[in-house]
């Protein structure tokens, strides 16, 4: 086995330095997290369309990321992925997950990452509005954008994997707005609660109007024989959203339905670095996060081409 080089090293310093500069600034108020990772985002991996309204209302605008010609699979096999951010339904902007659509657009997807009405402004379930809306843009006008129609996928982080989760399980969602969760490919869930009652965080308190809050909330009630396929991720020692009773349980309830479910948890991720290691200068900080979802996707092969690393 070959020694490493004086570059390799370096690069894996600075891998190292902007991985603790991330981490540090998930636990310093006065540090952006996202503000880090951005600023170290290829802009020249993808093309980039910003603020493109899917509804009326001022927050019902999203980006799309479209993949160069350079890392386009096969005609016809490119899936769309419609990403929600977390932030406790508080907090969040669509501005700041640009190292999640570049990840994904970089190899092969086109991605949508719409922003949806904030509590305490707009409480459940105005935010599951929001996001089927957007979801309801996405399936009209996959083909438009260069994907298969038939290859649209939801995925979340957090609060924003909530969102995920209802849209795809809860069919009363996307029924308003004339669309299925049949028409979805899969959903993916990044550490997302889908079973928190009762209520203990005060921010989702206030977005849930709880105590009043309906039992048909939580995303576990809506899983059935029909629900989309699944791939469910965390961190294995998540002391925010825990695990064992929204993942775990998520997964059990899946399975149990007869519904094809993927499960992959991570002891060296934490709940924010777990979608922080999506991000291209720290993707080596948790192991293979990207090869399931690339998997899940249908885009595994695309991670070995070259201009995708």
């Amino acid at each position: 086995m070959s020694l490493p080089t004086f570059a390799s090293l370096h690069r894996r310093r600075g891998a190292f330095f902007i991985a603790l500069c991330v981490i540090a600034a998930a636990v310093l108020p006065a540090c952006s997290p996202v503000k880090v990772l951005n600023g170290l985002v290829p802009t020249d991996t993808y093309r980039f369309q910003g603020g493109i309204a899917y509804g009326q209302a001022p927050r019902q605008l999203l980006d799309m990321y479209q993949p160069l010609p350079v890392t386009q699979p096969a005609q016809g096999a490119r899936p769309l992925v419609v990403f929600f951010y977390g932030g406790t339904w508080t907090t969040g902007d669509r501005a700041g997950y640009r190292f999640v659509g570049e990840a994904l657009a970089a190899r092969g997807a086109v991605v949508v990452v719409p922003d949806y009405g904030l509590s305490p402004a707009f409480t459940y379930p105005a935010f599951v509005r929001d996001s089927a809306l957007a979801v309801k843009w996405a399936l009209d006008n996959a083909a438009r954008l260069g994907a298969d129609p038939k290859q649209v996928f939801v995925m979340g982080h957090s609060s924003g994997g909530y969102n995920t989760a209802m849209v795809a399980l809860d069919e009363r969602w996307l029924g308003e707005v004339g669309a299925s969760p049949k028409q979805l490919a899969g959903w993916i869930g990044l550490a997302g609660p889908y079973d928190f009652l009762p209520i203990g965080d005060p921010q989702a308190q206030v977005a849930f109007n709880w105590p009043d809050t309906p039992p048909d909330s939580q995303p576990l009630a809506h899983v059935t024989p029909a629900s989309p396929r699944a791939l469910l991720m965390a961190a294995s020692k998540d002391d925010l959203v825990y695990p064992d009773r929204n993942t775990g349980q998520m997964a059990t309830a899946l399975r149990a339905a007869g519904v094809p479910v993927h499960v992959r948890l991570f002891d060296n991720l934490s709940h924010v670095t777990l979608i922080g290691a999506f991000a291209r200068p720290i993707q080596w900080l948790g192991g293979p996060v990207l090869p399931p979802v690339m998997e899940f996707l249908g885009l595994a092969s695309v991670l070995s081409h070259k201009g995708a690393r």
